[in-house]
């Protein structure tokens, strides 16, 4: 990753060349002695050099990893935890994190594996012998070096006979990593926690998957407590081997010595013959003069009544707009860069005719967890750099508001970067890490959003629906949420969706009158949630049963009465509406030779009105991240590379490589002529949708890169201009005629 301008020349005597990444409380740097000698060099961010907890921390870290000395692990070389900024230079280790080694080929198998479980029993043989239990053992924290991996990352460790940092009770980690008794109390973790992590690790080494995989981190935490893990893709007898290691009581774990054995046994050494090296590649840049030529994108079908507006709708009926938590795993370890710069070559887009930029627009860049004009100045925890953060975000009435777990709403004015408030939104009594909040959408100067307080037992929660006023963050009204409700809350136009069981309550936005209430007619296997479908609510309630099967339910707003769509079986996916039709992705069965991210093999198009079903077939299974963009199914895979299809057809129009890093959802501008789409480090591409031609690739403008394979950035529209949030909390505005402008401190 290339250096920035505010980045330190030198540290200790040690020249700093490189940024090999940045995450958990600092910047992890390539650093070069006066012989030579390669460092890493990690550096506290300046927001928490002062912090007398996260000096605190960084000196357990130094005492940590100088405690532990072996073959696996990277020895500290040199530090200074009194500087103005504190500083360790670790051993360079020149390899990719496990992480990275499995989204760019896939999992593990044979020797690679044999030697990844073995060196990693090792390496917490001589943590533990030191006294130290690790308590963060996960992909980004183990480097796949050239002989053996090499764990690192010692930030959140503890001395067995030290509990002082862990006397608040905190449950810090990685949730799929996580032991049952770090989420139970602190204090209580041992090396036995570690033999787990470890166990849910080769899982996800061997497979691509952890064995606790969800899409929240409550329920992640519910499965690692109370579920027996998803181990039926790992091959016996390693299958039993870590099944024993994922033990919910620490004492059934096999302690290491044990394990080294039972892992010689469930992975004997292949035959020289059966030797296979794995060489990581990024995906070739176009040349700044290449052209990627491609048929012409068809046009939407015109002239044909919508099916899908079965009712009239009330004046004012805008988008669904419902932000989950999804995204919560922070990495504390370096992300290795690729050494390409971004390019910002604007030449193409400038001849595009772009929206106007909002009056008194300025490019700016600044964090969410940076202070707040009014309301609560200062985030309620350590922001990015706290395990459990992850961020819940919507825009509207030209500003984005952000909540998330551990995290309190805030408004960031898209116009000048302004945080306008932060508000105080935390219980009497309720700790950072018991506390989540989703936002929902904003309305007519209201701001909807969901509140979740986890008990101090962490296995109960209360909901709540709160309003607030969108210019102040003043608290308008509340209601109690049943937790027994099937069909998540969601903002459909002027009202807010609620639920107890299946029988929702549509609300009014400005005060929680209730306009009506209704019985959705599903069975009791069923999960739901709205979309806006042109104007009217619509509840797509699915069953992860054997075959998956999914139903949507037309709702008419003014008095909630049904009509239902039925959904082909199988695990398909919503994308939007295609001339009236209900338009949807089928994902092909999980490939766990190739990769963690989805993969699509047929569009289906269903008439709502007949249930008249259409497939059509996507030629090489398109991967990753898909929207339905300016009429375009679009698809952004984790190497970067954007895919576009036509909806009625399947086929493919064009397809393009970009410099992304595991980019999130396409996003195409107000007029439909260009896709963006932007990767965790901040880093924002521009494609033309009808041609494929690469219109600029912009700098990374995030602090830190954080939750990758797990976060991902998000784009939004402020009239003409791009509004971007990055996993850490950065945020910052872009004008896609001029991608390369400055950006000014927010």
């Amino acid at each position: 990753m290339p250096l920035h301008k505010d980045d330190p020349k030198a540290l200790g005597g040690y020249r700093i060349v490189d940024r090999i990444g940045s995450g958990g409380m600092g910047v992890v740097y390539l650093g070069r002695s006066r012989s030579g000698r390669e460092v890493a060099v990690k550096v506290v961010h300046a927001q928490y050099a002062e912090d007398k907890v996260f000096r605190a921390r960084f000196r357990q870290e130094i005492d940590a990893v100088r405690k532990v000395s072996g073959a696996f692990t990277a020895p500290v070389v040199d530090a200074d935890p009194e500087a103005e900024r504190p500083w360790m230079a670790t051993q360079y280790v020149p390899g990719p994190a496990l992480s990275a080694r499995i989204r760019g080929a896939g999992p593990l198998r044979g020797a690679e594996l044999r030697r990844l479980a073995l060196g990693l029993v090792e390496a917490l043989r001589d943590i533990h012998r030191a006294g130290v239990v690790h308590r963060d053992l996960k992909p980004s924290n183990v480097l796949m070096a050239g002989d053996g991996p090499r764990v690192i990352d010692f930030g959140i460790s503890r001395a067995t006979e030290n509990q002082t940092l862990t006397e608040t009770g905190h449950a810090i980690g990685t949730p799929p990593f996580m032991s049952p008794e770090q989420f139970k109390d602190a204090r209580s973790v041992g090396p036995a926690s570690d033999v787990f992590s470890l166990g849910a690790l080769l899982v996800f080494a061997a497979t691509g998957r952890g064995p606790f995989d969800a899409d929240s981190p409550y329920l992640t935490a519910w499965r690692v407590m109370h579920e027996e893990p998803k181990v039926d893709a790992v091959a016996e007898p390693l299958r039993a081997v870590l099944t024993r290691c994922l033990a919910k009581d620490a004492a059934d774990r096999p302690g290491l010595d044990e394990l080294a054995g039972e892992f010689v046994q469930a992975l004997p050494e292949p035959a020289a013959g059966d030797m296979e090296t794995v060489t990581l590649r990024l995906p070739p840049a176009p040349a700044a003069d290449e052209e990627q030529p491609g048929p012409a994108v068809a046009a939407p079908r015109t002239g044909r009544r919508s099916r899908l507006r079965r009712w009239p709708v009330l004046a004012g009926v805008a988008g669904l707009l419902v932000v989950t938590l999804t995204g919560y795993l922070l990495d504390f370890g370096p992300f290795a860069g690729s050494g390409r710069s971004g390019r910002s070559d604007s030449t193409g887009s400038e001849s595009m005719a772009w929206d106007p930029l909002p009056d008194g627009w300025k490019p700016w860049r600044t964090s969410v967890y940076a202070t707040a004009a009014s309301g609560v100045a200062k985030p309620l925890g350590g922001g990015a750099s706290d395990s459990n953060t992850s961020l819940s975000c919507v825009m509207g009435a030209g500003a984005l508001y952000c909540g998330g777990n551990g995290t309190f709403p805030v408004r960031v004015d898209g116009t000048t970067g302004r945080l306008a408030w932060r508000a105080d939104s935390l219980p009497s009594g309720v700790t950072q890490e018991k506390y989540g909040s989703t936002l929902l959408g904003v309305h007519d100067g209201v701001l909807l959003m969901t509140q979740l307080v986890l008990n101090s037992a962490g296995d109960d929660s209360t909901a709540t629906a709160v309003a607030l006023d969108s210019a102040t963050g003043k608290r308008l009204w509340s209601r109690t949420l049943n937790p027994s409700g099937r069909v998540d809350p969601g903002v459909v136009g002027d009202l807010l969706m609620t639920s107890d069981g299946y029988r929702v309550t549509a609300r009014e936005l400005g005060d929680g009158t209730e306009r009506w209430t209704a019985t959705l007619p599903v069975a009791s296997s069923y999960g739901c949630r709205f979309h806006d479908v042109d104007g009217v609510p619509y509840a797509a309630c699915s069953d992860a049963g054997s075959p998956m099967r999914t139903v949507f339910y037309a709702v008419d707003p003014a008095d909630g009465s049904t009509r239902k769509v039925s959904v082909p079986d199988g695990d398909v996916e919503y994308v939007g509406a295609v001339g009236g039709d209900l338009a949807f992705v089928a994902n092909v069965p999980r490939d766990l030779g190739r990769s963690e991210e989805s993969a699509y093999d047929e569009v289906v198009l269903i008439d709502p009105d007949t249930g008249d079903v259409r497939k059509k077939t996507l030629p090489d299974s398109p991967r990753g991240r898909v929207a339905l963009v300016g009429g375009v199914l679009c698809f952004a895979s984790s190497a970067g590379q954007l895919v576009a299809h036509a909806p009625e057809t399947g086929e493919r129009l064009w397809q393009t490589s970009t410099i992304l890093e595991q980019p999130g959802a396409p996003v195409a501008d107000g007029q439909g002529q260009a896709v963006f789409a932007a990767s965790a480090s901040g880093r924002v591409a521009a494609v033309d949708l009808e041609t494929g031609d690469l219109l600029w690739e912009s700098a990374a403008w995030a602090e830190q890169v954080v939750g990758a394979g797990y976060a991902s950035a998000q784009i939004y529209l402020d009239e003409g201009a791009l509004v971007v949030l990055s996993p850490d909390g950065t945020v910052f505005t872009l004008d896609p005629a001029h991608p390369d402008r400055e950006l000014l401190s927010g």
